[in-house]
């Protein structure tokens, strides 16, 4: 059964800077491809960054060179560390993990970025 936890979210200021962890399990993790998505409240869930297999990234455009995903395989942890965070940052930021096979979601922590 596999399960993800995330943890990191929080209130900061225009500027600051948050690191998100999601703890997985039931899953052999470095043969999975990760991913962080995000919802803003009224709007699609979207695409903020994913890491595939530990051998490549891709991230959204409006988050690029402010973002970057990584990963722990050894802790099954995956991580965002977010910095020069802007207001539309805000929102529930939830990890994915997926295989040809299966897709599953974490339950999501709320960023909340104020100006």
């Amino acid at each position: 059964q596999v399960q993800l936890v995330e943890s990191g979210g929080g209130l900061v200021q225009v500027g600051g800077s948050l690191r998100l962890s999601c703890a997985a399990s039931g899953i052999t993790f470095s043969r999975v491809t990760m991913g962080w998505y995000r919802q803003a409240p009224g709007k699609q869930r979207e695409l903020v960054a994913t890491d595939t297999l530990g051998s490549s990234t891709n991230y959204a455009p409006s988050v690029k060179d402010r973002f970057t995903i990584s990963r722990d395989n050894a802790k099954n942890t995956l991580y965002l560390q977010m910095n020069s965070l802007k207001p539309e940052d805000t929102g529930v930021y939830y990890c994915n993990a997926r295989t040809s096979f299966f897709s599953s979601w974490g339950q999501g922590t709320q960023v909340t970025v104020s100006s």
